[in-house]
C-alpha cells in the first residue's frame, strides 16, 4: 500500500499547485519518490496498477488509456520505443498502428521470433497530445516505470527505437544516425539502438540499415 499512499500524496501536492499554493523543490521532490514508487512495486502487475493510476504529468490529463507495454515476461529482446500515438491511446497496447504492424514484421522477418516472443514498451506510457515528443519532465517522471519493467523482465538486448527512446535510456545526445546498430553496455546486457519504424514508413530506404542492425541482433541470440 505504500507506493499508492506515495502517489496519492504527490497528486495532492501538484493539484495543490495548480491552485495557486507553493511548495519547496517540487520537481526533486517528485522524482525521487517516482523512483521509490516504482521499486516499492513488487512484480509487473502491481507496477501496472500504479501507471494506472498515474497523474504526476499533464499527459494523464489527455490521455484515454495508458500503454504500459506487453509481451513476454521472460523476453530476451526488449523494444523500448518513444510514446503511444492514436491507436495505442485508444488501445492501450503498444505499437498497434501502422509503425507497430511495421515492427511486427521486423521481429517475425529478421529475428525470426514472433511479436509475443518479445516484451515491447515505450519511454513514457500515455500519448504526448498531436503524437510530439515527450518533453524532458514527462519523460523522467515515467522514467522509473520503465526501467522497473526492464529489472522484471532482465532482457539481454535491449533494442531502443529512435532518438527518444536512445537519449532517455542512455542519457547520450548522440544522433541515432551516428549510434544506430552499435552495441552498448547496459546494466546486465546491451542496448542497441536503431531507427524508429515510423521513420522508416516516412524513409523506406533507411529498412535496409534496421534490417543489418537485426541481422547483427539474431546473431546474439
Amino acid at each position: 500500500m505504500k507506493n499508492f499512499k506515495q502517489l496519492k500524496l504527490l497528486q495532492n501536492l501538484y493539484r495543490y499547485k495548480s491552485l495557486g499554493y507553493q511548495y519547496f523543490d517540487d520537481i526533486k521532490l517528485a522524482d525521487s519518490n517516482q523512483e521509490e514508487i516504482a521499486h516499492d512495486s513488487n512484480d509487473m502487475d502491481s507496477l501496472k496498477r500504479v501507471v494506472n493510476n498515474c497523474s504526476l504529468c499533464d499527459l494523464s490529463k489527455s490521455r484515454k488509456h495508458t500503454v504500459f507495454g506487453e509481451g513476454n515476461l521472460d523476453a530476451k529482446i526488449m523494444f523500448v520505443g518513444e510514446g503511444p500515438g492514436a491507436m495505442e491511446d485508444e488501445s492501450g497496447h503498444p505499437f498497434v498502428g501502422k509503425a507497430g504492424q511495421l515492427l511486427t514484421k521486423i521481429i517475425e522477418t529478421t529475428l525470426y521470433l514472433k511479436r509475443e516472443d518479445v516484451y515491447i514498451a515505450n519511454i513514457v506510457k500515455c500519448r504526448p497530445p498531436n503524437n510530439r515528443v515527450p518533453t524532458p519532465q514527462e519523460a523522467n517522471k515515467c522514467l522509473p516505470f520503465l526501467l522497473r519493467q526492464i529489472e522484471f523482465i532482465k532482457p539481454k538486448i535491449i533494442i531502443s527505437l529512435g532518438a527518444t527512446s536512445y537519449k532517455y535510456l542512455t542519457k547520450d545526445q548522440s544522433p541515432i544516425s551516428r549510434v544506430r546498430g552499435e552495441i552498448i553496455n547496459f546494466g546486465d546486457g546491451v542496448l542497441m539502438p536503431t531507427f524508429h519504424p515510423s521513420y522508416l514508413l516516412r524513409n523506406p530506404s533507411a529498412k535496409k540499415f534496421v534490417f543489418a542492425d537485426m541481422l547483427k541482433v539474431r546473431s546474439m541470440i
